[in-house]
């Protein structure tokens, strides 16, 4: 029996590398596959959608925030991955009824790699996981060094409407908007994703409106929308796996993020 801690410093007991895993995160799915894992994944959520084609080869066991244990538990797991944000205290509770669970919990880039080097040990990938996190770090520093460039803009970055609703302080979100020089507007709020009235918009003074992608899939309508309801210098559309997904997506999230500076500019 192997001892291992998640970022919860939980315990966690296994009695060998684990050779069936179900995971109920979307970025995480992704690094798995990204570290070579593919086949040991049995079970994932229906938002898994990188690689598109997963979800066809694995038994879909619900979604981030609902999960049938049934469905997980014929599975036979060895291990189920899940993510304080994205799953409740209740389900990972029921969950370890189970099997061992590992929680994780991403507000930076270095807690992503701190992630990624868990994984390693937990299932033996340290090779690959070591190409990740290397490449993340580069990648990192090099736009770093661009982002000095950067004029600092005054955000909002909406991830829901009806109520509308924007990533505010301690979140993996605003972590990556500071990177890009962008000033979140409402770090001040008690709640990290709070519901806003849009009359605060120009109380804030807020130069730049970002329209995630998910979880609200906002689209070009809602900009002509909003363009008649706020004055905000830009309103513009971002991928929002790129501002919100960690693991292996952030290889290739800070060439994106140039992609949104060259537009803004």
């Amino acid at each position: 029996m192997k001892e291992f801690y998640d970022q919860l410093n939980r315990k966690i007991a296994l009695k060998e590398v684990p050779k069936r895993i179900v995971s109920l995160v979307p970025s995480q799915t992704e690094l798995l596959v990204d570290l070579g894992l593919r086949e040991q994944i049995v079970g994932v959520t229906k938002f898994c959608v990188h690689p598109e084609c997963l979800r066809k080869e694995k038994k879909v066991v619900g979604g981030t925030k609902q999960v049938h244990f049934e469905r997980v538990a014929a599975l036979e797991p060895d291990i189920i991955l899940c993510n304080k944000e994205e799953n409740t205290e209740e389900m990972v509770a029921e969950l370890e009824k189970i099997a061992p669970v590992h929680v994780s919990d991403i507000c930076t880039i270095d807690d992503s790699l701190d992630l990624i080097g868990q994984y390693a040990e937990i299932f033996q990938v340290a090779c690959k996981a070591s190409e990740i996190i290397e490449k993340i770090k580069s990648e990192k520093q090099c736009f770093q060094d661009d982002a000095k460039r950067f004029p600092e803009r005054k955000v909002a970055y909406f991830i829901w409407k009806n109520p509308w609703m924007v990533a505010g302080k301690d979140t993996f979100i605003d972590h990556l908007l500071k990177l890009n020089r962008f000033k979140n507007a409402f770090l001040e709020e008690d709640s990290r994703y709070p519901e806003i009235a849009l009359n605060e918009l120009e109380k804030k003074e807020v130069e730049v409106l970002l329209l995630s992608t998910e979880p609200f899939p906002f689209k070009e309508k809602d900009i002509e929308a909003l363009k008649k309801e706020v004055r905000v210098g830009c309103i513009q559309i971002v991928d929002g796996e790129y501002f919100s997904w960690y693991g292996s997506r952030l290889t290739a999230a800070f060439n994106y993020f140039r992609k949104v500076q060259a537009i803004l500019s």
